[in-house]
């Protein structure tokens, strides 16, 4: 029996389908055209939803993001020329997604350098600090059932033969982990720090050795939240974000350039967290 009194039966269906969920609540009500396109190209660069799969109506998707069909609709063309939605029109037609393809790497590190170490090292405890709360509340709250997405992202990345891939489904294990939590609030605020570093995780797991550590650590978090171990959860969790930004911050050290000035960041709860360049998915 979990501590909030539901049995252990294996039922509940969470992972990823609570994360698509969450993709689907309602924006904050000041909500503007910027903030839906961040919050639908988030999870079609995460995965959540996949290519070629067709979007709810205007009028459903305006109901269920809580903003009128004339803001979704400013949106969903500003995600037309991002190249992450295209528009069918006539019989079966409507707006389907489009996964974008993977940056070059030349231009993952040109983004790199647009930040500095100490932005990067904050960016990763903040990350760390929400992973690991998503991994307490997840030792303390998940069923069995839940886990499955976990363990099947997991196994797909062990496999994965590409860096863009791996880096979609490394941020795809977090996202399902705070779904896991049952915290829709965490699981959009790990969303949204894809958009942030996701793309630029392609530059450190390139790297088999990397990719194999990552892989066991993912395993070693499903493992303590299975066993209701929520420190240990917590503490694998953090341990697995702040080893990856590491090596991201060994590389921007490595990297010609210079950050610019920081400029100011919105409210991160549930919002984009800044405006730097390009969007931070897999273009």
């Amino acid at each position: 029996m979990r501590p909030n009194g539901r049995p252990d039966d294996g039922g509940g269906a969470a992972g990823t389908g609570a994360a698509r969920r969450a993709v689907f609540t309602p924006v904050d009500t000041r909500a503007r055209v910027d903030t839906v396109v961040r919050r639908i190209g988030d999870a079609i660069e995460l995965g959540l939803l996949a290519d070629g799969e067709q979007l709810p109506g205007e009028t459903d998707l305006a109901g269920q993001l809580g903003v009128s069909t004339v803001t979704l609709r400013e949106a969903l063309m500003a995600l037309r020329q991002q190249g992450l939605v295209t528009t069918r029109r006539g019989r079966g037609g409507g707006s389907f997604v489009t996964l974008p393809d993977s940056p070059p790497e030349e231009r993952l590190r040109a983004r790199l350098a647009d930040w500095s170490t100490e932005e990067l090292r904050d960016l990763g405890d903040h990350w760390a600090a929400v992973s690991g709360a998503a991994a307490l509340l997840a030792a303390r709250r998940t069923q069995p059932g839940d886990l499955r997405p976990l363990t099947r992202t997991v196994e797909e990345l062990a496999a994965a033969g590409d860096p863009a891939t791996r880096s979609r489904l490394y941020g795809r294990f977090h996202v399902e982990l705070a779904a896991a939590a049952q915290s829709a609030r965490l699981t959009r605020e790990e969303i949204a720090l894809q958009t942030d570093l996701g793309a630029l995780l392609c530059l450190v797991l390139d790297d088999p050795v990397h990719l194999g550590n990552v892989s066991d650590r993912h395993r070693a978090v499903i493992s303590a939240v299975q066993d209701e171990a929520d420190e240990r959860a917590r503490t694998l969790a953090e341990t697995c974000v702040r080893e990856s930004v590491g090596r991201l911050i060994a590389l921007r050290l490595g990297t010609p350039g210079r950050a610019p000035e920081p400029r100011p960041e919105e409210d991160t709860h549930g919002q984009e967290h800044r405006a730097r360049g390009p969007r931070g998915g897999h273009r």
